[in-house]
């Protein structure tokens, strides 16, 4: 069977909708309960559930043959897979926010407070601009409220939390969307089935 790597939560269940659409539905997926792990042996797909940020992972080290995870994790992990789809769902932005009243010193250190350190340092490398970065995995826009760091880079829907924190969008820099990455060695040998996948979920995108 092909294992596919399926982001917990509201992207996932997005995407199996329309996996399910093209022929590869799974008895039980949406029964109320903890299982990770959803097989149907007569579409020839297993359905393994698992935190967003680790679906890249689970791909590169062949535990899935393939998976949906978000350009901004493709970004910031490097992964060695390969990015086969934009599926054109999941969208938002990667973004740097401020306070309302932020006038930026280019004189001395940009402090910015953010998860994506890769993103960030790969953003104002190419402005050649000195940042310091802290690392933080939640409550982000806290950091420049209480004086942290000047500025955060995260990835920006609509924008109402920024706002509700009374920050503002200084600079959008990258779109993101959802990617339907494949295992390489997995594409090489099971590349009759992903292939075929990959065209059907190709004629969903609008």
């Amino acid at each position: 069977m092909l294992n596919i790597a399926l982001p917990k939560g509201r992207l996932g269940d997005q995407v199996y909708d329309i996996l399910a659409s093209i022929g590869y539905d799974c008895p039980g997926y949406y029964e109320q309960n903890r299982k990770l792990v959803f097989e149907s042996p007569e579409k020839g797909v297993r359905y393994l559930l698992v935190k967003p940020s680790d679906v890249a992972i689970y791909v590169e080290h062949h535990a899935a043959d393939v998976g949906i995870v978000g350009k901004d994790i493709l970004l910031e992990t490097g992964a060695d897979v390969y990015e086969l789809l934009d599926l054109k769902i999941g969208k938002c932005r990667m973004a740097v926010a401020a306070p309302e009243d932020y006038v930026e010193d280019t004189d001395r250190t940009l402090r910015v407070a953010t998860k994506y350190v890769n993103i960030t340092k790969d953003h104002y490398g190419r402005k050649n601009r000195d940042i310091e970065i802290i690392k933080l995995n939640g409550s982000i826009e806290l950091a420049p409220i209480l004086g942290l760091t000047d500025v955060i880079v995260d990835i920006v829907e609509t924008g109402n939390t920024i706002r509700e924190n009374h920050l503002k969008i200084t600079e959008e820099f990258r779109d993101i969307s959802a990617r339907f990455i494949a295992n390489k060695t997995s594409f090489k040998f099971e590349n009759e089935i992903i292939s075929h996948m990959l065209k059907k979920l190709g004629e969903q995108i609008k």
